[in-house]
């Protein structure tokens, strides 16, 4: 695999670069970026899995989780600057309903096929429950509610107050975790796996080195894929929702779904939920509130508005992963169970 991200990058990116001058398909050059950009994201996951490996699971996964997002928010930035709101907001859609559903889904069955039963802090798991509850929830759904009598001024000033309110309660959040509460709940299982050690495939230098080219690398790929949209999209027959939520999601998050799965393989389950709920509350709670704030200062405004599928599904995915994973365990069935779901819901965006 990691030979074959290696040849994908070095074809890939000089192949971007020529095919963006001469003006090539536009489908060809959506293939071509989408592939590059998993490539690139695969080195982006092996880079931060090395800078980790001493660091323990909690900071693994959310290190892991902020540079594999980190492709997403510039995808969304880009898409953002080019006014196209309803793919943003459909990406992240897609970022939630991938993390929690397909990642965690294939996490826990991959892992559950080498073993027949998995555990992770159960702590862990409760309080990323209640984040998750109120992410989603409490900070979308309720004032979707209440911004239906609203004008377009007065939507976007509720936007922006709950946007700040999301980004400090996740550095609340990290602070708790990081600093308050280090080490307070930590488990058997968290224990018995820091004492593995483990040799970073790459050293300190040579990982930051290869996380700056590969990030700077998507930048560039990411702002030629946002203006492939409109044309694959009339193409295939695509709406802005579909691309948003199942393909824009999937590229952008392609570092975090093979890092998470290979965690699960290693029976690293803490690493691979952290990475698959870590991802997702970093999405809802800081990812997008940034773009919210970031949007004022382009053309077109992002309101903190979605739409009532989007909403369904988002509040679905969590309430799923929230009852399969808050006994600290999982099984190869159990992840079966989100992965169906998951197809279930990428076949109701596809038909609207």
């Amino acid at each position: 695999m990691n030979k074959l991200f290696m040849i994908l990058v070095f074809i890939g990116l000089p192949l971007s670069i020529i095919g963006s001058i001469f003006h090539w398909s536009a489908v060809i050059m959506f293939i071509i970026y989408c592939l590059t950009i998993i490539a690139l994201a695969g080195f982006i996951g092996r880079a931060t899995e090395s800078l980790a490996i001493v660091l323990g699971p909690r900071v693994g996964g959310l290190l892991n989780a902020t540079f594999g997002n980190a492709v997403e928010l510039i995808i969304s930035i880009f898409a953002l600057k080019a006014g196209l709101i309803g793919i943003v907001l459909a990406s992240l859609t897609g970022s939630v309903l991938g993390n929690l559903l397909l990642v965690g889904g294939l996490s826990f069955f991959v892992g559950g096929l080498k073993y027949k039963w998995q555990s992770f802090s159960i702590y862990d798991a409760r309080h990323n429950a209640g984040m998750l509850i109120f992410a989603v929830i409490v900070a979308f759904v309720i004032p979707e509610v209440f911004t239906q009598t609203l004008n377009d001024r007065n939507t976007m000033i509720v936007s922006v107050g709950i946007a700040v309110i999301l980004i400090v309660l996740y550095l609340a959040a990290l602070l708790f975790k990081f600093v308050t509460h280090r080490g307070v709940y930590q488990t058997d299982n968290v224990q018995n796996e820091s004492k593995h050690e483990e040799d970073p495939e790459w050293g300190k230098g040579k990982a930051i080195i290869i996380l700056a080219l590969a990030t700077a690398a998507v930048a560039y790929v990411s702002e030629h894929l946002v203006s492939t949209f409109d044309i694959v999209g009339a193409t295939f027959g695509w709406s802005e929702l579909f691309i948003g939520i199942i393909i824009v999601a999937i590229v952008g998050n392609a570092a975090e779904h093979a890092s998470a799965i290979i965690m699960a393989y290693k029976n690293k389950m803490d690493v691979a939920v952290e990475i698959a709920v870590g991802s997702t509350l970093q999405i809802t709670m800081f990812v997008l509130p940034i773009l919210v704030l970031l949007s004022l200062f382009f053309s077109t405004s992002m309101p903190l508005v979605f739409t009532w599928p989007e909403l369904i599904s988002m509040v679905t995915a969590v309430l799923l992963m929230i009852t399969i994973s808050n006994d600290g365990d999982s099984n190869w069935f159990e992840g079966l169970t989100l992965l169906a779901a998951y197809v279930i819901m990428g076949i109701g965006f596809y038909f609207i």
